[in-house]
């Protein structure tokens, strides 16, 4: 049986969050031995498909290009990366059978599989892992996450034209200068790092790092990870139906060779719902077209948790919300300390929230390690009270004393502000009540609701005012958090620019765990002085999973692994 933490009430919740992470929580583990008995099932037949439900219709599943947690559920399970994360949050073999690190710390050397295949069934090899890691730090891709996989790597600065401070090449770009590198037989990868970095074997597992084949890519364009017939991954599923906006069928690979042990691999197709609407993904759950659902109504919360199949867990993120900096608007740091401060985060979490989030007071959260212990127990001891009083009531007056000295006392003279979100989960009851918080200011807002595949190149594009954000963590370092602001980040999405924080961020980049985790406690209180964000909530996943579906489980970095998911026919 799944074993999941059943969260009753909110205080239940809270507890559940601060002891996971006390004690290292990783992932939730399959109990018994459901996997070998999947294996073996005897008298008991196996469904042939699973069918669950992890959110809408993605923006991209090209792993180069995906910045999403509903993307990267659907990677994991399509593709397999140099090493992986197994359900003890340890890394493991994956495509590569072991690796080796030099002495210094900068050199690390993967050693390939003997007849790893795609899953059109030609050969696969560290030729093709050169190639991918090297099309992700291609400056033409745009890829979101390129500076924070590749900054790290030897030779990204020439690889990438040697940018100026406006990030415009100022000599010419050439990706062979990006010390990966391939035997001529295939048979290792060898990559050379800047500066070491003791999370790297994490990052390599990073589902943006996952192989994607030339060929089909140079063939087919930004067309390739659109439809079947071209998607050719690694993973132990592939893509057999795509149905945009409704389905995507997966069925078992039967070329994979990795990480994964292969024997319990033996539901033949998984069957993702891409529903956007939680109340119709409440009612596949419902009518049983469904064993697992993410996006449950907010609004039905305290009723399904009654029912038994209701989960909570624990995950590395903050929902944050995003002002967009280039506009006039938020110039004034003192307007954006007011719309920071004018929130209740514990209504927020408690009510909106239904308690399954937690009020945030800072940006990194619980559970994020730090040099000794966790980095938000020290930030709290570097700086005293958090950068966000929890006393609502005075927050709100030193809101209302900040807009007044940015001249716009009571709101007078302050422009609307249009608050951009996506309708599920908590998102359009937590825009109402900014809407109404910000009355209690004299600010008018407008919600604009818009459709999640169009969302985040919206966002991305800075095709917004204010509009809510988040990030759930890949790998366990506070930079994974803290990078996002770097002014040249893909993934600053506000456009904060501060070149103290670019600096410190800088200084974080070394073997030096004290120098390392100092720089990062100086970034955040940078970007938290500076309101260039404002944190709102801690995330816990949940979600309904009926008891049928066994075999699955979930991780802290918001993942679904059905790779030994399986259900027994009726």
């Amino acid at each position: 049986m799944h074993m999941k933490t059943k969260k009753i009430i909110a205080l239940v919740l809270t507890l559940a969050l601060s002891l996971s992470m006390l004690f290292g929580l990783a992932a939730c583990k399959n109990g018994g031995n459901e996997p070998t008995d999947a294996a073996n099932p005897g008298q008991k037949k196996l469904a042939d498909t699973i069918t669950v439900q992890v959110g809408p219709n993605p923006e991209t599943i090209d792993p180069a290009l995906n910045s999403a947690i509903d993307g990267a559920n659907l990677l994991i399970t399509l593709y397999e990366t140099l090493l992986i994360i197994d359900q003890d949050n340890t890394v493991q073999p994956g495509q590569a059978e072991s690796w080796e690190v030099s002495p210094d710390g900068l050199t690390w050397t993967f050693k390939m599989r003997d007849g790893l295949k795609w899953s059109d069934g030609t050969d696969l090899n560290a030729k093709d892992f050169e190639y991918s890691f090297k099309r992700v730090c291609d400056v033409k891709l745009a890829a979101p996450y390129a500076e924070t996989v590749c900054s790290m790597i030897e030779g990204y600065n020439d690889a990438i034209g040697n940018p100026d401070e406006e990030g415009k090449p100022t000599t010419t770009p050439d990706l062979d200068k990006l010390n990966v590198k391939a035997s001529e037989d295939g048979k290792t990868l060898t990559i050379k790092l800047a500066y070491p970095c003791s999370y790297f074997d994490k990052l390599v597992a990073f589902a943006t790092l996952s192989p994607v084949q030339k060929a089909t890519v140079e063939k087919n364009g930004d067309a390739w990870a659109t439809k079947p017939e071209t998607y050719v991954c690694n993973g132990p599923y592939m893509i057999e139906e795509w149905v945009p906006g409704e389905r995507i069928v997966c069925k078992k690979n039967p070329y994979y060779k990795g990480g994964w042990d292969s024997t319990k691999i033996v539901t033949e197709h998984i069957k993702f719902l891409l529903i956007e609407d939680s109340s119709a993904a409440l009612a596949a759950y419902q009518n049983g077209t469904a064993l697992m659902i993410k996006d449950v109504p907010t609004d039905e919360i305290d009723t399904l948790k009654e029912g038994g199949e209701f989960y909570a867990e624990p995950i590395l993120g903050t929902y944050y919300l995003s002002f967009n900096l280039n506009d006039k608007t938020f110039a004034d740091k003192n307007v954006r300390k007011a719309l920071s401060l004018a929130l209740d985060r514990k209504y927020i979490a408690e009510t909106v929230m239904h308690g399954t989030y937690s009020a945030a007071y800072d940006y990194v959260g619980p559970g994020v390690i730090d040099a000794e212990g966790y980095f938000e127990e020290n930030t709290k001891k570097l700086n005293g009270d958090y950068f966000i009083s929890e006393d609502y009531e005075a927050n709100l007056a030193e809101a209302k004393k900040a807009l007044a000295e940015a001249g716009y006392p009571n709101g007078e003279g302050f422009p609307a502000i249009t608050y951009s979100t996506n309708e599920a989960g908590y998102h359009k009851p937590l825009a109402e009540y900014i809407q109404n918080a910000y009355k209690e200011l004299g600010i008018t807002v407008k919600i604009n609701i818009v459709e999640w595949s169009s969302f985040t190149p919206m966002r991305r594009a800075g095709e917004f005012q204010m509009a809510r954000n988040g990030w759930v963590m890949d790998y366990n370092d506070a930079s994974n958090m803290l990078e996002l602001f770097v002014s040249t980040n893909g993934n600053n999405d506000g456009k904060y620019n501060n070149k103290d924080f670019d600096a410190a961020i800088e200084k974080s980049k070394t073997a030096d765990k004290k120098v390392h985790f100092e720089a990062l406690h100086e970034a955040e209180k940078i970007l938290m002085d500076d309101y260039g964000i404002v944190p709102v909530a801690y995330y816990n996943d949940f979600w309904l999973q009926s008891k049928k579906l066994q075999g699955s489980y979930h991780s802290v970095y918001g993942y679904w692994y059905f790779q030994y998911a399986y259900a027994y026919a009726d």
